[in-house]
């Protein structure tokens, strides 16, 4: 099939944008940062491809002005970044100057270059230190996430366009609490259970700080998935329902 699309073809208003998450391209060895639940994840064998971790990444930490001159260059408007748990609170609960000093040469840097700056309070590196008190199991974590927040938002709230809580709550939750794919790779069913439900209390007191702190738009990144049947036999439709449930609605 011959499909091409142009810019022309979308609305006058549509803007275009690209996205990163801190972990994966920051580099953990750069900087005052504390250790993730990626890291732990990463250090045990067979977690990983080859047994890879978010040591160095891409560099960002020390490329950043560079790839945001590539983000500019391919014509996009919008940047979507994350902050680091782990680099704003080493212990997950002290803020550290230095790691928000990071965010605020990236922030100006991005304004410099006339890229809009979406903020992600969390793509899925949570402080080992908090994954010790049982991570998103623990009912203590959405205030530590209040905290956080806004003491990101404190220092570059003035700057960013839009902030969304958390990076697909599925994958912090489920994916990660009872399939074991992504850290902290649990396979328990409790776990997952207590981390949803506490994602989304963390949503709810991120969001009441986002509203307080600046006038950014709010909200959350999901990734829905639509399930179809296979058949018209009732186990199907079961399948489907309860795959629904698990993915989507909560």
């Amino acid at each position: 099939m011959n499909f091409s699309l142009s810019r022309t073809d979308f609305p006058a208003d549509f803007r275009f944008g690209a996205a990163t998450a801190a972990y994966q391209i920051e580099g953990t060895s750069f900087g005052t940062v504390g250790p993730s639940h990626w890291d732990t994840f990463a250090a045990t064998p067979g977690n990983t491809f080859k047994a890879q971790d978010g040591a160095i990444a891409c560099d960002h930490y020390h490329r950043f002005e560079a790839d945001l001159d590539l983000v500019r260059a391919a014509g996009f408007e919008v940047y979507r970044f994350s902050t680091s748990w782990s680099r704003v609170m080493p212990d997950g609960r002290n803020v550290s100057d230095e790691g928000l000093d990071f965010y605020d040469r990236l922030l100006d840097a991005m304004l410099a270059r006339g890229l809009s700056a979406n903020l992600t309070l969390y793509h899925w590196d949570l402080p080992a230190a908090l994954a010790d008190i049982g991570g998103w199991a623990n009912r203590d974590i959405p205030m530590a996430f209040a905290d956080y927040t806004q003491a990101v938002l404190r220092r570059v709230g003035d700057r960013v366009e839009a902030v969304a809580t958390l990076n697909e709550p599925w994958c912090v939750a489920w994916l990660s609490h009872f399939l074991g794919v992504h850290a902290p790779g649990l396979r328990d069913i409790r776990a997952a259970t207590r981390a949803m439900h506490h994602v989304m209390l963390a949503h709810g007191t991120g969001l009441e700080v986002i509203r307080n702190e600046t006038s950014a738009t709010a909200g959350l990144v999901l990734n829905y998935c639509a399930f179809q049947l296979a058949s018209d036999s009732p186990e199907d439709a079961d399948a489907a329902h309860r795959m629904d449930g698990i993915h989507n609605p909560w």
